[in-house]
């Protein structure tokens, strides 16, 4: 007599089975991420800067003028601007550096004191508990043991992130002009990667995409530009030293969500400290809080909030998750790539209710 299978107790092992290949799958995708951060990241910005450029192709199209030609030339516009732009920043960097043992000696005071007032308080602990039997080894014997270690770790380090730079530098124009000539055969390539039935909603999501991720990136950069404009007018107002360099690093950090503020702050009060009163001081990172809570509160709502529709705790979360996986260029592809999800997963049915926690 044959035995009859339970279906209750299949769905079950189907169930977990199927769970436990997603998570395996996750696993494997997230260390591949890992490991594979350089070429990703080099990829990623490559696809922003093309969904940033293609409106201008497309223009130079209406002219007549081929896609293969105006891809190059929207590419070379860019490193044009972008040359310019790093020529000024180093020439005024140049200047910052011949003169920074002026703004060595306050650092170093107010350095000092801070470090005078930690110390304060440590003791004050140090009173009030018991003392301890192994007494904790001093500040030059942990330098001392850890020197060269930590020398060896940084120069690892400085040399990797240089390899990123490098890899991004070289790679990402010839990305980008491909990316921009080839788009029709890459559109054509896409689609038949899917079963006709479902092109039509690929179709619909590639485009969603697209118009999320360039109302991104172009609603971004507006906001830089205008915080640049209106913190060099500041800065020029105040007398600040090196106001257009200190205006371009203060209204670019703008673009990393949340921490960008404080750093945006930060490097104007650094150079005042020869210039300026501690109130005073405090007025100008006022003033600078009061512009960049008006363009995160007013100015890219209005320019990107429409497209990319994430709640606070999906934005914090993914911010979180993508610093820790690729540091600094984390913090600027968090978003268009948690959005990208939202949309994909708007798209598929089963996927819906994490598209609507997403934007809840």
């Amino acid at each position: 007599m044959a035995l009859l299978k339970d279906p209750v107790s299949d769905i079950q092992v189907r169930s977990r089975s199927n769970a436990s290949q997603r998570i395996i799958a996750g696993g494997i995708v997230i260390a591949f991420c890992f490991w594979a951060s350089s070429v990703i990241m080099t990829v990623l910005l490559s696809v922003l800067l093309a969904y940033f450029l293609d409106p201008i192709v497309e223009a130079l199209e209406r002219f007549r003028i081929p896609r293969f030609a105006g891809a190059l030339v929207a590419v070379l516009l860019s490193l044009a601007l972008l040359g310019g732009l790093g020529w000024i920043v180093w020439d005024r960097a140049e200047s910052f550096a011949a003169d920074w043992p002026r703004y060595r000696e306050p650092l170093k005071k107010y350095a000092d004191e801070i470090e005078r007032r930690l110390q304060s308080l440590e003791k004050g602990f140090s009173d009030i508990t018991p003392a301890q039997q192994n007494p904790r080894p001093t500040a030059s014997t942990s330098v001392r043991i850890d020197e060269g270690r930590s020398i060896r770790s940084l120069l690892l380090t400085g040399l990797g992130s240089l390899y990123n730079v490098l890899l991004a530098a070289t790679f990402v124009p010839f990305l980008v002009f491909f990316m921009l000539a080839g788009k029709r055969d890459v559109w054509h390539g896409t689609m038949q990667l899917f079963p006709s039935p479902e092109r039509t909603r690929v179709k619909n999501t590639i485009d969603d995409i697209s118009v999320m991720l360039r109302s991104y990136v172009a609603g971004n950069a507006i906001v830089a530009a205008m915080l640049v404009i209106a913190s060099w007018i500041f800065f020029l107002v105040i007398g600040l030293e090196y106001p257009l360099l200190m205006a371009i690093i203060s209204g670019s950090l703008n673009m990393v969500p949340y921490l960008g503020v404080g750093m945006a702050i930060l490097p104007p009060v650094v150079i005042g400290l020869t210039q300026y009163t501690f109130y005073e001081l405090l007025g100008i990172a006022g003033v600078l809080g009061l512009f960049h809570l008006i363009a995160g509160n007013v100015l890219v709502p209005a320019l990107v909030g429409r497209k990319v529709h994430l709640n606070a705790l999906a934005v914090t979360v993914s911010l979180l998750f993508w610093g820790w996986m690729w540091g600094a260029i984390g913090f600027i592809l968090a978003i268009p790539i948690t959005a990208t999800c939202k949309v994909v997963c708007d798209r598929v049915d089963r996927w819906q209710p994490i598209g609507r926690w997403l934007g809840a």
